[in-house]
């Protein structure tokens, strides 16, 4: 059995030499180190050796079996080395041809003008503060003085997720947590999405973005709220735009206006996109923050006073790019997002 093992090995190892491709390597292996294996083979029958062979002859066939993986590893080895020599000589690169690029993307136009709006309100002196999408029912209607009547409690305007909970119909919740969170003075901005069962037409979406500014302070009136948003126009629009303030009512807010801008397009000349008017949509909602809004958050109204403004991002973006129609900024449609 010794002489048929020296045979198998060197059988083996002049196979290896023979080789050129891992297919030939692999079976080799097979062939000699394989469960049906020559090896293997002589392996089973040492059972019909004396105890006394047993040990020789393991030991004999343990170093032709590392001798033959040791022989089919280093081919491995060489062979791989050879293939990447071989690589290097056929392939090359030719650093002449133009580059392929990828396709890069682009900052929504409502991400562009959130941003923007935020930074602008920044460099203004105020905070940026965040709050949740989903809100109680006290935060969204109650402590904003919200008749138990008002219709948008109703479940045909407002999205009621449980008892008492609803998505935030208007980002104000955020300003009365933050009444109840903080002492004033307070100046604080908040953006994000709100949710209401809007009819989708040219301006109006069941889900849209707005963003909300607060001012807590003594001696704050509507001159200072008008002031601020006059500099917020501007500065967002350009300095030759101007404002129409136009009495309304809110329930969180006493006196109340709505307030119109300048057309862009013709700046209040009139044009076919303002038809003729001079003046843009409504750009955002306003007002003196109602005492009773004050009480509800533990704010004494006969110390401190406040005025609070809210605008869709979307219709400001809208505004400021001449968009037409809401649902473009839904639509996904590159050819719409590729010009921002």
């Amino acid at each position: 059995m010794r002489e048929r093992l020296s045979e198998l090995m060197q059988e083996a190892l002049n196979l290896i030499k023979q080789c050129n491709y891992d297919d030939d390597i692999e079976k080799i292996r097979v062939q000699f180190l394989g469960k049906k294996g020559e090896l293997t083979s002589i392996l089973r029958s040492m059972a019909q050796l004396t105890e006394e062979e047993r040990p020789v002859i393991g030991k004999i066939a343990n170093e032709v079996r590392m001798a033959i993986e040791a022989n089919i590893n280093e081919f491995k080895d060489a062979l791989a080395e050879r293939l990447k020599e071989e690589k290097l000589k056929t392939e090359r690169v030719d650093v002449t041809m133009p580059s392929k690029y990828p396709q890069m993307g682009r900052r929504h136009p409502l991400m562009q003008v959130k941003e923007e709006l935020e930074d602008l309100f920044l460099s203004m002196g105020y905070n940026v503060i965040e709050g949740p999408e989903v809100d109680t029912v006290q935060n969204n209607f109650d402590d904003l003085n919200a008749p138990e009547d008002h219709p948008s409690r109703d479940m045909s305007d407002t999205f009621y997720l449980a008892d008492g909970i609803v998505l935030r119909t208007q980002t104000s919740p955020v300003q009365i947590r933050t009444m109840k969170t903080q002492e004033p003075p307070i100046r604080m901005v908040s953006a994000g999405r709100t949710f209401r069962f809007d009819e989708v037409d040219d301006t109006h979406s069941p889900m849209f973005h707005q963003m909300e500014c607060l001012v807590i302070d003594k001696g704050v009136t509507m001159a200072n709220l008008k002031d601020a948003i006059n500099q917020f126009v501007k500065q967002m629009f350009g300095d030759e735009m101007k404002t129409r303030f136009r009495p309304h009512n809110f329930p969180f807010t006493e006196p109340s206006a709505e307030v119109d801008v300048s057309c862009l397009k013709c700046k209040g000349k009139g044009c076919e996109l303002c038809n003729n008017t001079g003046w843009s949509m409504e750009l955002l909602g306003c007002g003196m923050v109602h005492p009773n809004v004050l009480r509800n958050c533990g704010i004494d109204p006969e110390i401190y006073s406040g005025f609070a403004f809210g605008m869709g991002i979307d219709r400001v973006a809208m505004v400021k790019y001449g968009i037409n129609n809401i649902r473009l900024l839904f639509d996904n449609d590159e050819r719409f997002l590729k010009q921002f």
